[in-house]
């Protein structure tokens, strides 16, 4: 059965700019352009039989496009051991708003709502349990700018491990209202 999740694809040039923010930290798993994205809402392990409903329910979304800002830096966990080192996207209220309408809608199907505060990001690395500090990154790109775009679709996605970290694939995109 796949595993999947909703989220916001990236444009190549602001992949290529959040790829500059690699460096020698310890026990950093740095992600690859092609898992770089912004997670929506990770659904886990879904059967076929499913899927199809899911992704139906997901058509309905009725959801204006809006521009998304990618600034900045943070990291979940505390600085000098960190769980994982990310950008942020300003601003975060139309991200959430799609997180919060595709979360009402996979609750029919029995997905539960995450307890945690959702936080739109982009994940840059993940730490093991040896983890170096990133506060010279956090100082470094507090203020930088990667980059701007117009959203106008969020896609459900298949993850499946890879050696290299997990492998990302498109199963449907859905259009925004008034995106073409």
């Amino acid at each position: 059965m796949p595993r999947l999740f909703f989220g916001l694809e990236l444009p190549s040039e602001i992949k290529a700019r959040l790829l500059k923010i690699r460096s020698a930290v310890p026990g950093a798993k740095w992600q690859g352009a092609e898992q770089l994205h912004i997670t929506l809402l990770f659904l886990g392990t879904v059967s076929q039989e499913d899927l199809e409903a899911l992704a139906g329910s997901a058509r309905g979304i009725n959801s204006e496009p809006f521009l998304l800002d990618v600034a900045g830096v943070g990291c979940f966990g505390q600085p000098q051991k960190p769980k994982n080192l990310w950008a942020g996207v300003q601003p975060e209220a139309p991200v959430a708003a799609l997180n919060k309408s595709l979360g009402v809608r996979m609750e029919k199907f029995g997905f539960d709502a995450e307890s945690r505060v959702f936080r739109p990001h982009i994940t840059l690395a993940r730490f093991k349990r040896q983890a170096g500090s990133v506060e010279s990154l956090l100082v470094e790109y507090a203020d930088s700018r990667f980059g701007r775009f117009q959203v106008t679709e969020f896609v459900l996605f298949e993850s499946k491990p890879g050696p290299a970290g997990s492998v990302y694939s498109v199963i449907e995109r859905f259009s925004l209202r008034g995106a073409d």
